[in-house]
C-alpha cells in the first residue's frame, strides 16, 4: 500500500467533510458558500479605500496598499471555515483523482460553491457600496480605474493571470495546512496573496465583489462595464483559475505524492 503524505490526509479529511456538508445539510454549505464572499467583500472593500487614501500620499502606494489588505481576505475565509470555490478547484480535482469522490459529485460540489459565491458577491458588493468610503467618487480614482483595466483585457492575459492567481492561492491554502502556529500560517497566507493581489492577476470569484462594488459606488457610469466585457472576463478568469488551482495544484500535486516514495509532502 502506497504510504499517504501527512498534507494529503488533511485534504482529504477536508474533501470528507465538504462532502458530508453538501449532502446533509445543503442550505448550510451555501451559506458557508455566501460567507466567502461576504469576507471577500470586506477585503475587497478595505483594499479599496485605503488604496485611494494611499493614491492620495504618493503614486503607486496604493497598489502597494492595496494587495497587503486584500490578502486577509483569505486569512478571513480559512479561519472561519467559508467555502470559496477557487480553492476547491484544488479540492475536488484531487478528489476525483484519488478516488474518494466521483466526478459528477464533485463538479456539483464546485459549480454550487461557484454559483453561492456569486450570490454572496452580488449581495455584499452592493450593501458595502452603500457605504460612507464609496460615496461620490471622482470617475478617476484608484477604483474605477483598476475595474476598468480588467474589464479591457484580452483572453490570453486573462487566461494566464486567472492560471498564476490560483497557482497561488491554492499554494497559501496548502503552505496553511503545513503550517504548525497561527502566525506562521497568516503571515504565510498574507505575503502569498500579496503576490497575485499586487501583480492584478484574475481571480474569478475575488471579481465578484469587486465589479459589484464598482458597478453600484459608480452609478452604473462605467464605461467598460458592459454585461459582454464583465461575462468575458469572468469566463476566462474561471478557466485560467481551474488551470491554476485544478490542473497544476491539484492535478499536479496528486500525481507528484501518488508513489511509493520517502517524497511526499
Amino acid at each position: 500500500m502506497k504510504p499517504v503524505s501527512p498534507l494529503f490526509e488533511q485534504i482529504d479529511k477536508s474533501i470528507s467533510k465538504k462532502m458530508n456538508l453538501f449532502e446533509n445539510s445543503f442550505v448550510r454549505y451555501a451559506f458557508r458558500a455566501v460567507l466567502a464572499c461576504m469576507f471577500l467583500s470586506l477585503g475587497t472593500a478595505v483594499a479599496f479605500a485605503i488604496a485611494m487614501k494611499g493614491e492620495d500620499i504618493a503614486h503607486g502606494l496604493g497598489k502597494i496598499l492595496y494587495a497587503f489588505m486584500f490578502s486577509w481576505s483569505l486569512v478571513m475565509i480559512l479561519y472561519m471555515n467559508a467555502e470559496l470555490g477557487t480553492s476547491n478547484m484544488l479540492y475536488m480535482t484531487v478528489g476525483v483523482y484519488r478516488k474518494k469522490i466521483n466526478v459528477s459529485f464533485a463538479a456539483k460540489i464546485l459549480f454550487t460553491c461557484i454559483f453561492f459565491n456569486l450570490v454572496g458577491g452580488v449581495i455584499f458588493g452592493f450593501l458595502v457600496s452603500q457605504t460612507v468610503p464609496f460615496q461620490e467618487l471622482a470617475p478617476d480614482n484608484y477604483m474605477l480605474t483598476s475595474i476598468s483595466g480588467k474589464l479591457t483585457k484580452g483572453t490570453m492575459q486573462i487566461l494566464v493571470e486567472g492560471m498564476f492567481a490560483n497557482i497561488v492561492v491554492n499554494t497559501a491554502v496548502l503552505v496553511s495546512m503545513r503550517m504548525k502556529d497561527d502566525a506562521g500560517k497568516i503571515g504565510a497566507i498574507i505575503f502569498l496573496i500579496f503576490i497575485f493581489a499586487f501583480l492584478g492577476y484574475e481571480h474569478v470569484i475575488a471579481n465578484f465583489p469587486a465589479f459589484t462594488l464598482a458597478y453600484f459606488a459608480s452609478h452604473g457610469t462605467m464605461a467598460a462595464m458592459t454585461v459582454g466585457n464583465v461575462a468575458h472576463n469572468l469566463f476566462f478568469a474561471l478557466i485560467g483559475n481551474f488551470i491554476g488551482g485544478g490542473l497544476v495544484m491539484g492535478l499536479g500535486y496528486a500525481w507528484l505524492n501518488d508513489v511509493d516514495t520517502k517524497y511526499l509532502d
